[in-house]
């Protein structure tokens, strides 16, 4: 009889006793003890089981649940002799920083610090006797909520040596989400300030600690070395391209299949398949997530389960008010293409703004793109460069991608609707009307390139990256009826946007977008004229004549920005 599915649960304990639905993961135990690494990174997509493997850790190896050997009775690990009497043995410190999502530095250090707090109230009983000196027992009672800093990084390192001398065995070192408030000062401006913190902090943890036997640091990225990491040298990196401990996150096709069968579900694998599958870790393909596939379990329903869970404020903000070529990028992967680019697994967040390529391995450590191909190419200097092809990982993460783009126009829905319909009617009097509301509300999301005034010159790259987050909207509302492109090669240039219809009743659509010159224009009207130009000119329309489609189907909009206010001239 298959275990109750639950949902949420991320202790190992609780699963175990309540004989609540479980995938047998204890491998990584083995796998990760016989390596002997002293310190393992390792990053995995949200929800991808790496708190439940922390809490699966600690329970076997701490000295807390010795004699608990029940909880590992008929899993993989307690077949062996040498790990059942392994379990029990160790000193273990786990801590997590999963929710410290603040919106400031000095709210964060209070978080990291009540954390630290709560972690030494566990531990109190260390104070009872003369095991601690009058000197280390102050210290102990002054790991507070309002403790400076200095004392804030050394608590781990301090806690170990305290726990060591206890047991008389060096320590092991759990850290969940360790990464997590990074993200939040990237979001929210104090990379720096945290940054200076989180260093000092990890190096006295894990590099400078003779107590430490062992660590794992789980995470979703890989925050570069040189951000937070630049005097530890005794990493062992683990990320969604290595090949080590593969099949240890996630669910694996088989598993899938076996979960299925058990729950009476197995004629829907096909339609799992293409929902939920699409993971890769290393040379492992068809990695499954395993947050939906529970709840697929638990309801009988196919649903974005994880995308409707996550934190994807930063996905949305890295496309929403990224450059033209992330937008153009993006909309090749939103119609289901393949792209071609380098990466780098080392995410320095104060780049993102800055470097593409660390924009779009953000995305993949996510699981938001999955890596299909990986070639070596040579560079500029004659090094092996490994070139990646990527796209969207399943249907799932590009359902949740569509309804990103759709909450762009959110606010002006009603607006940004009807001026699509204003587009398909050709009603240009109305399609200035609620396109000069869309953008009123909408422009400054995608307003990147400075600050300006309101009726100020904007920056050439505002209007390209509205539009290109417009293009975007396009693509999601029109999906089913039109081909939308944009930025492609026809006739002798590039033009904006293209609709190219997929029925013949609808007529085929082309926009350029121009900034207001006043060096060359005395205003609006002649700079949306000399859009509407340029579309004649380079014969734009070649492509979709080419595709026998008439002249007299194909019709031509010139939009012409001046701050927020836009003029549309038809044709």
């Amino acid at each position: 009889m298959p275990g109750t599915v639950s949902i949420g649960h991320q202790n190992f304990e609780t699963i175990r006793t309540n004989n609540y639905f479980y995938i047998d993961k204890t491998s990584f135990i083995s796998r990760w003890w016989e390596r002997g690494d002293s310190v393992t990174m390792l990053t995995r997509p949200r929800r991808f089981g790496k708190t439940l493997a922390m809490s699966m850790v600690e329970q076997f190896f701490s000295v807390e649940y010795a004699n608990r050997g029940e909880l590992f009775e008929g899993l993989d690990i307690w077949k062996n002799e040498k790990y059942r009497r392994l379990q029990g043995t160790r000193p273990v410190i786990g801590l997590s920083f999963a929710n410290v999502k603040e919106s400031t530095y000095e709210n964060t250090r209070l978080r990291l610090n009540q954390i630290l707090t709560d972690l030494y109230g566990k531990y109190r009983f260390l104070l009872e006797g003369n095991l601690l000196s009058p000197p280390e027992k102050q210290y102990f009672e002054s790991v507070l909520p309002d403790m400076p800093e200095v004392d804030a990084t050394l608590a781990i390192h301090r806690l170990c040596c305290f726990l060591s001398r206890c047991y008389g065995k060096k320590v092991i070192v759990l850290l969940d989400e360790y990464d997590t408030p990074m993200q939040e000062a990237y979001v929210n401006g104090y990379w720096k300030e945290l940054t200076a913190f989180m260093r000092s902090l990890f190096n006295a943890s894990f590099k400078t600690n003779p107590y430490l036997d062992r660590a794992i640091l789980s995470g979703i990225t890989r925050v570069s070395r040189e951000s937070v990491f630049s005097d530890l040298n005794n990493l062992k990196v683990v990320t969604t391209t290595s090949d080590e401990y593969a099949d240890c996150f996630g669910f694996t096709e088989q598993e899938v299949a076996c979960a299925l069968e058990e729950f009476g579900l197995g004629g829907s694998m096909s339609e799992v398949r293409k929902w939920y599958d699409g993971f890769c870790f290393g040379k492992l393909k068809d990695i499954y997530n395993p947050w939906s596939v529970i709840n697929y379990l638990d309801t009988g329903k196919l649903a974005p389960y994880w995308a409707n869970t996550s934190e994807n404020g930063l996905a949305d903000k890295l496309i929403r008010e990224g450059s033209r070529e992330i937008k153009s990028i993006f909309e090749e992967l939103l119609r289901g293409g393949r792209v071609k680019m380098n990466l780098d697994e080392q995410i320095v967040y104060d780049r993102l703004d800055r470097d593409d390529r660390a924009v779009w391995s953000l995305l993949v450590a996510g699981g938001y793109l999955k890596i299909t191909d990986c070639q070596e190419k040579q560079g500029y200097f004659g090094e092996s460069v490994p070139e990646y092809e990527i796209m969207l990982t399943n249907l799932e993460v590009r359902l949740m991608f569509y309804d990103m783009v759709r909450q762009w126009f959110a606010r002006p829905s009603s607006g940004y609707n009807d001026f699509i319909k204003a587009l398909l009617r050709d009603d240009v009097e109305a399609m200035n009307d609620f396109m000069n509301q869309v953008i009123r509300v909408t422009f400054s999301s995608f307003d990147t390139g400075g600050n300006h005034r309101e009726g100020d010159f904007p920056a050439k790259s505002e209007p390209e990256r509205f539009y290109h987050g417009f293009v975007l909207g396009l693509l999601v509302e029109l999906t089913g009826r039109y081909v939308v492109t944009s930025n492609r090669e026809s006739g002798f240039g590039r033009y904006d946007v293209m609709l190219e219809p997929l029925k013949l009743e609808d007529p085929a659509i082309i926009l350029e977008f121009k900034v207001f010159d006043s060096r060359r224009e005395k205003d609006l009207r002649e700079t949306a004229v000399r859009a509407l130009s340029q579309i004649r000119e380079k014969q734009y329309d070649a492509v979709l004549t080419a595709r026998g489609i008439s002249k007299e189907r194909i019709r031509n909009y010139g939009f012409a920005f001046e701050g927020r206010r836009v003029l549309i001239a038809g044709q």
